[in-house]
């Protein structure tokens, strides 16, 4: 008898062996899986997790390994703890498209190193277009300054390219600065690969022979643009036609002369043949000149004979100025202090509105405010073929003045009534697109359509093929610098009365990108995230209440569990 029960019991331990062999084999391949195919569900409102289709895409056809090399690493306030997490997660779904090609590590550049050594890795950094910035940190005793490097270093192809993880945004509080910096993750670093995937540049075409800028104005725009683009001075008029086979785009940028027939035809050519244009226009002459030495202009129109071509294209841009509550200030001086100085204030002056972005479209969509000076409106016509949308726009409280404007400085002694600026969104940058006419059809004679042909190899169109682009500004100041003593050349869109820096120049920039590239990855820009922040003062009040469900909630269901289970296990066995 116990000889069989020994027995049985040698047989229950083999079987328990086997089962715990297998429990364990089981667990083994599932995790092999796991690491292998990774599925995950995002149940987030704004799809925070989810990748766009363009970047995607991307990342599948990526042909060599991307390292990514992200400066994030180490004791930071909350904050700065949850973008790093962030980028970390980001690059993790990267790598669930790219599997190998994508290599990213964290580092702190200046851990362990002495301050020679952190002077010397400062400057190799900056040298590859990674700047530190300097973060306050409060203690519980005292606050300390520390210095981060928030950028990610992106190599490809032999190539590198710094990317700023952390954004500015006007008007945003620290944690939404932080949420709006997290929301452009995927595009920033989705972007930097592609930029690098890229061997040829795109070439683009700057139009002169109208009394274009160009000088110590444009030194930011020929600057910024030589890091992507391939850009050529092109006078019009020593030119037959401009070639769409070269130029991919063209940029008018505030000219003040006339355009001819000849040159209008060159343009709109461009156009019917698939080529794209960035107009940046001002229609009103305002000279600051004037305005620094009696105070006061009045404004006169330049004879730029372009309104028929856009009136064709769909847009009309008006012989006006925009005034807008929401606008940047200027000095004025309202008296004299004590010592003798004067006493300044920095005031609104309308006619320097600030255009902050509404519209969805990828191009503007989570972008800070672009300053305007000067500006004129945009209305659109209704043309076949042709659809519009309005990328940016005055602010609820906004009016025009039509031409002649007097303009004078005495007016900022007064701050703007936003009961007497009565229109809304009076739109100032306008995106064209579809299937353009020709401004030239039916006009032409047959000896100057065979000339053409025959002589110089070049058919007339009288509309585009396929779906074209063009985007109006009515400021011919969006894409200018200044210049300042003690900065000299200024970026695009810094006033320097209150050292704030516009997106003038990524709305430059997204707009060429969406212009020239196909496979833009401006997709990406159009993820919006929600900062759901807790009320401050209820959490204060129910802090205990909250402590005591999160550690009694746990215990409570394990300890009901353990009573069922007793409870069950004690009639079963009672009943045998």
């Amino acid at each position: 008898m116990s000889n069989h029960k020994s027995g049985k019991r040698k047989q229950q331990q083999r079987q328990a062996v086997i089962r715990l062999l297998i429990l364990s084999a089981i667990l083994v391949c599932i995790n092999i899986l796991a690491s292998r195919f990774h599925k995950g569900f995002d149940l987030t409102r704004e799809k925070r997790f989810t990748l766009s289709d363009a970047t995607k895409n991307m990342l599948r056809d990526m042909k060599e390994v991307a390292t990514v090399d992200v400066y994030l690493k180490g004791k930071f306030p909350a904050g700065f703890q949850r973008l790093s997490e962030a980028t970390r997660e980001r690059l993790q779904s990267f790598k669930e498209y790219a599997g190998s090609k994508i290599v990213y590590r964290f580092s702190n550049p200046l851990e362990g190193k002495s301050e020679k050594e952190k002077g010397d890795v400062a400057k190799s950094l900056y040298e590859k277009g990674v700047e530190p910035v300097s973060l306050n940190v409060r203690g519980e005793q005292n606050a300390s300054e520390q210095i981060i490097y928030p950028y990610a270093l992106v190599q490809y192809r032999g190539r590198s390219l710094a990317v700023k993880l952390l954004e500015n945004h006007l008007g945003m509080s620290p944690l939404e600065v932080l949420n709006y910096s997290e929301s452009l993750l995927e595009y920033k670093l989705a972007n930097a690969i592609h930029k690098l995937e890229t061997t040829i540049k795109p070439r683009l075409a700057y139009i002169m022979g109208h009394g274009e800028q160009l000088g110590p104005q444009t030194f930011d725009l020929f600057n910024t643009l030589s890091h992507s683009y391939f850009v050529d001075t092109m006078d019009l008029s020593a030119e037959y036609r401009i070639n769409d086979a070269i130029y991919q785009a063209i940029i008018i940028n505030k000219p003040t002369q006339t355009f001819d027939e000849k040159d209008k035809f060159k343009i709109d050519q461009f156009i019917m043949h698939g080529g794209k244009v960035l107009w940046a226009l001002s229609m009103l002459n305002t000279p600051l000149d004037s305005l620094q030495k009696s105070g006061q202009f009045l404004t006169q129109e330049y004879p730029l004979n372009l309104d028929d071509q856009l009136f064709k294209y769909g847009i009309r841009v008006n012989y006006d100025l925009v005034e807008d509550v929401q606008c940047n200030q200027v000095p004025l001086i309202t008296g004299t202090l004590g010592n003798g100085q004067p006493q300044i204030e920095l005031r609104p002056w309308p006619f320097l509105p600030i255009f902050t972005p509404t519209s969805k479209h990828p191009i503007v969509n989570n972008m800070d405010a672009v300053m305007g000076k000067f500006t004129n409106s945009i209305d659109t016509v209704i043309t076949d073929g042709v659809h519009k949308t309005v990328l940016l726009s005055s602010s609820n409280y906004s009016r025009t003045a039509a031409n002649p404007v007097r303009v004078s400085l005495s007016m900022i002694r007064f701050n703007p009534d936003p009961k007497l600026f009565p229109r809304q969104q009076i739109p100032v940058a306008v995106l064209a697109e579809g299937k353009f006419s020709s401004l030239f059809a039916n006009r032409m004679a047959p000896s100057f359509l065979s000339v053409l042909k025959d002589s110089l190899k070049y058919n007339f169109k009288p509309s585009v093929d396929s779906s074209n682009a063009m985007i109006v500004i009515s400021d011919g100041n969006v894409m200018l610098n200044t210049l300042s003593q003690t900065r000299g050349y200024n970026e695009m869109g810094y006033w320097e009365y209150t050292q704030s820096l516009f997106a003038n120049k990524n709305f430059v920039l997204n707009c060429l990108e969406y212009l020239t590239d196909p496979h833009s990855l401006l997709e990406a820009r159009n993820k919006d995230m929600k900062l759901r922040l807790l009320d401050g003062k209820r959490t204060k009040d129910e802090e205990l209440k909250w402590e005591a469900l999160n550690v009694g909630m746990p215990i409570g269901i394990v300890l009901i569990f353990a009573s069922v289970y007793l409870f069950f296990r004690k009639r079963r066995y009672e009943g045998k």
